[in-house]
């Protein structure tokens, strides 16, 4: 059985998201979108807490956010200690961020890339398995601590 994805974007995001659903479906995933569903400007970090939200009540689940540059969707996402989330701005970081960071979330630049090049990115990620290293998770677990400062 495929993994479970939720996605969401911005409107900047919103062709990205559809032509990832569409693929993913496609491919077999089982996608849960939660917006937006249009173009009409909306706040990104509404949506970035939609995929935290059901990350955090489905932590075996997968999470791609898609906003213009991706890097307020990555501000947004990481505010919680059980998101590890990645932007992707190559094949190496894609494969990375799952084989060292086990991401949770990943992260896209909806107006830098075209739809192929970030389809690359997410194929790298979705075919990258976690290392297990004991390295990589005691950092992980250091990623999930609460800051109390």
């Amino acid at each position: 059985m495929k993994q479970n994805i939720v996605i969401g974007s911005d409107h900047a995001g919103f062709d990205l998201k559809d032509f990832f659903k569409t693929y993913l479906s496609n491919e077999g995933f089982n996608v849960n979108d939660v917006g937006t569903n249009s173009h009409a400007s909306c706040d990104y970090p509404d949506i970035a807490d939609k995929v935290a939200e059901h990350i955090r009540n489905n932590p075996d689940d997968l999470g791609i956010l898609i906003c213009g540059t991706g890097v307020g969707m990555s501000m947004a996402v990481n505010r919680y200690p059980f998101i590890r989330g990645a932007l992707l701005y190559n094949i190496d970081e894609a494969k990375l961020a799952r084989q060292h960071n086990n991401a949770n979330v990943i992260v896209f630049a909806g107006r830098m890339f075209e739809n192929k090049e970030n389809l690359d990115f997410l194929n790298a990620f979705l075919s990258a398995e976690f290392s297990n290293e004991e390295r990589h998770k005691q950092r992980i677990k250091k990623l999930s601590k609460q800051l109390t400062k």
